[in-house]
């Protein structure tokens, strides 16, 4: 299933924590790369469906879809970001 990179978050370790989300946000994968290795970090990703866990909390699917959207309208599936 398509997902969209919809955070980005980076920790004080050299960590960064991606979500990609469906573009309806009521599903996620959360991924963590090491800060030094960002390069093929695209702004879509096939994920399979076995791996999306819920998202339960309400104001997070909103909030991932709206940026699902974004993205989607923005970019190529593709595209590295």
């Amino acid at each position: 299933m398509q997902c969209w990179l919809v955070e980005r978050t980076f920790d004080d370790k050299g960590l960064v924590r991606l979500v990609y989300a469906t573009p309806d946000g009521s599903r996620a994968v959360i991924r963590e790369r090491s800060a030094a290795h960002l390069d093929g970090v695209t702004a879509a990703a096939e994920i399979g469906v076995e791996n999306l866990e819920p998202v339960a909390d309400a104001d997070r699917r909103e909030r991932y879809a709206s940026e699902a959207e974004r993205m989607a309208d923005r970019h190529d599936p593709g595209d590295a970001v």
